[in-house]
């Protein structure tokens, strides 16, 4: 039996859910530092085992749950090293932990192809958990968390994704990349370019943190690197035959499409964060 938000239009469940995920985001991310991170933590650990999920639908065995450990003790030793509560030789800890999964692989009699599955496991440590735990370094730029940083992203993320999902649902004919998302189109990435920059340029009139060019090249980076991340998740989900990552989150598929864009995108905001403030 359908539940009554599975009644409605995908739209309207987008609506419905976007709006409770980005109250409940926001009020983490404004709330404290430790809100902050254990919201974070728990969305890099839902997206990473669900992409291990998605690797076992077809017939592979990453560690799931060793990998999603090492993912999260990653984000853990980021909070505690850019805060100064331990020393940053503690970034050496994940070393052996990461070698960790190749003795584990020796004790699986079951697994035919050990090193494909060493590696995915790997992957799932490098394309998920890795840009949150970049996040967590973005957010304590300094040594002192600043929520303007983490949100403003997050609102240049939002406008993107909004931005060009309208203007494509409205406009979109010119595909934009065919053989991978036949449904993204050069006038939903138009779409998304100008939202973006409606917002960044509020931010750079409400948010004190940057100056206003630095919040444009922020939206900029987003917007394309995003729709790569967009087009890397949707060759992923090809690659195994779905439409969508999962169905965690009504109207969005699951936590893969919902923050696919913020995967690739996190690297290339915090390197220039690091090289221009």
């Amino acid at each position: 039996m359908k539940t009554r938000l599975e009644k409605l239009s995908n739209l309207q469940q987008r609506a419905i859910t976007a709006l409770a995920g980005v109250f409940v985001i926001i009020s983490c991310i404004l709330y404290s530092e430790l809100t902050f991170l254990l919201l974070f933590c728990t969305i890099s650990s839902l997206t990473q085992l669900e992409f291990y999920r998605l690797l076992g639908l077809d017939g592979n065995q990453p560690l799931t749950y060793y990998g999603t450990f090492c993912g999260t003790v990653m984000m853990f030793l980021a909070y505690l090293i850019e805060q100064d509560i331990v020393p940053f030789s503690n970034y050496f800890i994940i070393s052996p932990l990461l070698s960790m999964i190749f003795f584990i692989k020796l004790y699986k009699k079951n697994d035919l192809k050990p090193f494909t599955n060493i590696g995915f496991t790997f992957l799932g440590i490098i394309y998920v958990a890795l840009p949150f735990a970049l996040i967590i370094v973005m957010a304590l730029r300094g040594g002192k968390y600043n929520y303007e940083i983490v949100l403003g992203s997050l609102l240049l993320l939002w406008a993107s994704d909004i931005g060009g999902y309208f203007a494509g649902t409205k406009f979109g004919k010119r595909k934009l990349f065919e053989r991978i998302s036949p449904k993204k189109s050069w006038e939903g990435a138009m779409g998304s370019a100008a939202f973006a920059a409606v917002i960044a340029f509020a931010l750079g009139f409400y948010f004190r943190t940057f100056e206003p060019w630095k919040w444009y090249c922020i939206g900029a980076i987003i917007v394309v690197v995003g729709t790569y991340g967009d087009l890397v998740e949707s060759l992923f989900k090809r690659s195994i035959a779905i439409k969508d990552s999962g169905t965690s989150i009504p109207g969005h598929g699951g936590f893969l499409d919902r923050f696919d864009g913020l995967l690739l995108s996190a690297p290339f905001i915090v390197t220039f964060l690091k090289l221009f403030s």
